[in-house]
């Protein structure tokens, strides 16, 4: 980044944090009054990819209220494009060469929503030329607001956060998840889960690759990993864990780019041993 881009990047992230957290808080209490009052119910993928009206409504809600203040701006999100992994990998490179692109998934954990299960999202993140430079999570059941800035950390209800001291794997609390494609990244994710699961304290899949960053972020997991996600499902948790002092990286442990697919995020300090069980077990998806 110039220094005269890395000035006015200086002056333009407040008003960017700003709209990125008055968009995901509007449309999360939007999505939190629809509870219960969903009328149509589609599948995407598979029958385990769910949508609703309520995920396009909140994407439309979110690129109403950004485009109101950076019209230029161009826009990723889950709800505009085709299901399945090439239709999102053709998605992220058309858009690739923007100078500011705002990612969005208005609604990660639908099949939670749709169950009233109280663990969902908005994820809101804003890259400069590739680079997340705004993250915004928020879980309005519980009204938690996770916000963070390139440079400028990471926050909470407007305390800093930072990732958990767990030195070892044996002492960590890990969440992955159930990936919608049912034939490859599936089985690849159990297979990691049988090998990962005897050597941790304790497994969570609880739905919310976002909110499961986003708790990585907070210190409530030691990490996280999962085959086969999107750009919208992690780039704003990406930049709320190492901006708490953790790492993300692919499952192969190289760096973290809006073009990873495989996603392992820690604490930092069992990122190596987590790394190395998944190889172990083949469950890396390379």
């Amino acid at each position: 980044m110039s220094e005269t881009n890395a000035q006015s990047f200086a002056v333009g992230s407040k008003s960017f944090t700003a709209v990125a957290i008055n968009t995901a808080s509007k449309a999360g209490e939007w999505i939190q009054s629809k509870l219960g009052d969903y009328n149509n119910l589609q599948t995407k993928y598979s029958v385990h990819d769910l949508v609703t009206e309520v995920d396009k409504g909140a994407e439309k809600m979110i690129r109403n209220l950004i485009q109101t203040h950076f019209p230029h701006h161009a826009i990723l999100g889950e709800e505009g494009v085709e299901p399945g992994p090439a239709a999102s990998q053709a998605a992220l490179d058309q858009v690739s060469g923007e100078e500011y692109l705002w990612i969005v998934d208005p609604l990660d954990g639908t099949t939670n929503f749709v169950h009233g299960f109280p663990f969902f999202s908005v994820s809101i993140a804003l890259a400069y030329n590739g680079e997340v430079i705004v993250g915004v999570v928020y879980n309005p059941v519980h009204d938690e607001l996770y916000v963070a800035e390139k440079g400028k950390g990471a926050y909470l209800k407007g305390r800093t956060m930072r990732v958990s001291k767990e030195l070892r794997l044996s002492d960590s609390l890990i969440a992955t998840g159930f990936p919608a494609d049912r034939n490859w990244a599936l089985p690849l994710n159990f297979a990691g889960i049988q090998a990962v699961s005897p050597k941790v304290r304790n497994l969570r899949v609880a739905g919310s690759a976002a909110l499961h960053m986003a708790y990585v972020a907070a210190g409530r997991l030691s990490g996280f990993w999962e085959i086969g996600l999107n750009s919208w499902d992690m780039a704003a948790g990406a930049l709320l864990i190492t901006e708490s002092g953790g790492k993300v990286t692919d499952t192969l442990g190289n760096p973290y780019h809006l073009g990873v697919r495989h996603v392992l995020a820690t604490n930092g300090h069992i990122h190596q041993e987590l790394v190395n069980e998944l190889a172990s077990a083949g469950a890396t998806g390379y």
